[in-house]
């Protein structure tokens, strides 16, 4: 079956789709985008992705493309065209389509809104959160605005590549002051010496990760010590236990960074727990 893709109000072949080569997020990245985990046919944590979406919009002064409830019909739509029981569902919006110039068109132009989906492998994820993955740690040279889900990506996947020739699974991005901000597509996340769970805090230098927030929700319904605290390198490869935590992996183990072995180099127990408990959560 051909994969089908959502653009400008229209439903069409993925391989026959496109944008104006004057578009603006195609020529400026100036657009923005939403990545909804998909599980039984249904988003998760739906709601905290529209709420950064639109954050999102807001902050670069982009009209939202239509209200959320025939946003939801055509991410429900997309999904169904597409057969995808276990996925992601893609969704970009850029400014539009208008004539090359740095300056917001004037007067503005309709938005583009693209919209995908595909399946994932689950035998391939439940490997991963069986088995865990090596990160790489690189210097973040991301710009300072981090917080808004911008289109603006190659820092993140330059850092991605490198990890990927070096047989790592992702890269954890470290500040001018030696602290892990996140990954190159991924929160990052770590258990102390102390046994107290760390991750950074929202600031504008990482993005505000939806599970994330779920993970520490569910951290502190089970009364979970969370610690919104950066850690540097020094301390994560001290670390009991580290994972990672996004849309498509929820709480995925790390057993290795930088080549050092994390803990007792096998998935740790409150990464198993918190991947448990989201993924119960989220089908109720």
């Amino acid at each position: 079956m051909s994969r089908i893709a959502y653009v400008d109000g229209a439903y069409g072949p993925l391989s026959a789709a496109h944008v104006s080569v004057e578009d603006r997020g195609f020529q400026f990245g100036d657009a923005v985008y939403e990545v909804w985990a998909v599980r039984g046919g249904e988003l998760l944590d739906a709601e905290g992705h529209f709420t950064r979406l639109r954050r999102s919009l807001g902050e670069l002064r982009i009209a939202e493309p239509m209200g959320e409830r025939a946003l939801r019909i055509v991410l429900a739509e997309t999904v169904r065209r597409n057969r995808v029981k276990d996925g992601i569902v893609y969704l970009q919006v850029s400014r539009g389509a208008a004539r090359r110039d740095h300056a917001f068109p004037d007067p503005p132009v309709r938005p583009t809104i693209v919209v995908t989906a595909r399946a994932a492998d689950p035998r391939a994820a439940a490997a991963r959160r069986e088995k865990g993955v090596a990160v790489i740690s690189a210097p973040d040279i991301r710009w300072g605005r981090c917080d808004i889900k911008t289109v603006n990506l190659l820092p993140n996947i330059l850092a991605k590549e490198d990890a990927k020739q070096k047989g790592a699974f992702e890269v954890w991005l470290v500040n001018a002051d030696g602290l892990v901000t996140e990954g190159s597509a991924s929160n990052a996340w770590i258990v102390d010496a102390s046994g107290r769970l760390r991750t950074a805090p929202k600031t504008m230098n990482i993005l505000h990760g939806i599970t994330r927030d779920a993970l520490i929700r569910l951290a502190e319904e089970r009364q979970i010590a969370v610690d919104e605290r950066p850690f540097t390198l020094e301390e994560a490869y001290a670390a009991r236990e580290a994972f990672l935590s996004s849309a498509s992996n929820a709480a995925l183990p790390i057993v290795a960074i930088d080549g050092r072995t994390i803990g007792e180099g096998r998935p740790g127990p409150l990464a198993r727990t918190l991947s448990d408990a989201y993924f119960g959560a989220s089908s109720d």
